[in-house]
């Protein structure tokens, strides 16, 4: 559960959107048209055994019907050069789109992470070798201050490490296009390097 609730605004807006009467939403639920309206001005809130329901008539995801917004795609092409990652501060998991999303894990909505330029103090080392990008970093690899992950991308796809505490913080990614590399340090946050354009071993 995240740490909002449906809003009857939210409601009221998808449900002009899809040209229905808050008759017609109700039918489609099993409740009545003043349980909608109820909804809709803020003087009660859906059982959360209707949620899915409701989203599903509503035309949106759950997720979305609880954070208050609607996800509009503008990146149907799915380019993975404006790929986001989300990071969960609670478990540690981490979450990639490739375009606008609502995240959520451990009940909190995940914003995207905005990348820094990589600093003198989470600089990497990027080497070739044959058809392989070899990445590792000096960074700390303490239980409680680590790299988390690195990923290269290119157009084509997302190449993805998941670190943990303890071991080296070091990979390597098959070429195959990479245009940039991220990694993401648990204090810090996420950092990127430009990594040029290297093609396939094709």
């Amino acid at each position: 559960m995240t740490n909002q609730y449906v809003t009857g605004a939210m409601v009221k807006s998808l449900r002009e959107k899809k040209g229905m009467t808050q008759l017609e939403l109700a039918e489609r639920i099993n409740v009545t048209d003043k349980a909608v309206s109820k909804w809709e001005t803020g003087r009660g809130y859906p059982d959360i055994s209707l949620l899915e329901p409701l989203a599903t008539a509503l035309g949106v995801s759950v997720i979305e019907l609880l954070s208050g917004e609607s996800v509009v795609n503008t990146n149907r092409a799915a380019n993975m050069l404006r790929v986001h990652f989300h990071v969960c501060p609670v478990c540690g998991n981490v979450i990639q789109s490739t375009g606008e999303a609502v995240v959520s894990c451990c009940g909190i909505l995940l914003p995207p992470l905005d990348a820094e330029k990589a600093e003198p103090d989470h600089a990497i080392e990027v080497e070739h070798v044959e058809d392989e990008l070899f990445v590792r970093s000096a960074h700390d690899m303490s239980k409680t201050h680590y790299i988390s992950f690195f990923a290269a991308v290119s157009s084509g796809g997302v190449q993805f490490k998941k670190l943990y505490p303890e071991q080296g913080a070091e990979t390597r990614f098959k070429k195959d296009g990479i245009r940039c590399l991220y990694y993401y340090c648990n204090h810090h946050g996420l950092f990127k390097y430009d990594a040029g354009r290297y093609g396939s071993s094709s």
